[in-house]
């Protein structure tokens, strides 16, 4: 057997390192840059919502800001262009702190694959239109009401959606973790044929159900999630994922 040479006390402080130079730096929050804009982004707008608009101006910026399905029941050249961002801008706000903090953690854990996967640009793109998906069913289900949607759930569903067409699977999938290599993208039917997928889809659809039912789940919670906007962002990144990846189908590299 061979014998490691003895380490220095101060170690080797040549330029090279050597043997006995220190171990990389790993870093504390080891997510990519677009999580990290987007939970930066998320954190300080609730903070400017709770600490330093006063009650009215905080209830102008989700006026504003959030996403009202009775704005399209009025011409739309009749009113400002609130119509146009708001069904973006709602994704960006929060009600309490609760809210954010959910979100915040789900962004993160299935936002993080994702955004390895597809890069910062194409995340900002998916954002806008997973929002977009999510705002639209949300309309479609509560057409003419005088709801505001906020919160960015549905765009966390969508990429939860999509994390089921290459996150989930075999052992060759932990191991491209680990090489650093990224696996194929799943066709839809590939996807739910892994009995992983059917169980995560079915426990998701069936808590979003119960939402719409009134089931006390989630407590008084129940009535303030938007089951819809969730279900309109997981079908989207389910289904089209594909036109966000940058790595084709069977192919397991960039």
């Amino acid at each position: 057997m061979d014998e490691l040479p003895p380490r220095s006390p101060i170690g080797d402080s040549s330029p090279e390192g050597g043997d006995n130079a220190p171990p990389p730096r790993v870093p504390v929050f080891n997510l990519p840059a677009g999580i990290l804009a987007a939970l930066a982004l998320l954190g300080v707008i609730y903070a400017a919502q709770s600490l330093i608009l006063s009650a009215a101006a905080a209830e102008w910026l989700a006026v504003t800001f959030g996403f009202l399905p009775l704005r399209y029941v009025y011409p739309l050249a009749e009113q400002g262009l609130e119509w146009l961002w708001t069904p973006v801008t709602y994704s960006l706000l929060h009600g309490s702190l609760e809210h954010l903090a959910f979100n915040g953690l789900w962004l993160a854990a299935f936002g993080t694959p994702v955004v390895r996967r597809i890069g910062n640009l194409r995340f900002v793109i998916f954002w806008i239109t997973s929002a977009a998906a999510g705002a639209a069913v949300h309309a479609g289900v509560n057409w003419g009401q005088p709801t505001i949607l906020i919160g960015a759930s549905g765009v966390v569903s969508a990429l939860m959606g999509s994390a089921c067409r290459f996150a989930f699977g075999s052992s060759g999938r932990s191991i491209a973790h680990y090489t650093g290599s990224q696996p194929a993208r799943l066709s839809i039917g590939e996807a739910l044929s892994l009995r992983t997928v059917r169980v995560f889809i079915i426990v998701w659809f069936l808590g979003n159900i119960a939402i719409a039912l009134g089931l006390p789940l989630f407590g008084d919670l129940a009535g303030t999630i938007a089951w819809d906007a969730h279900i309109g962002g997981f079908l989207f990144g389910f289904l089209l994922f594909g036109l966000f990846d940058p790595v084709p189908a069977g192919n397991r590299s960039f």
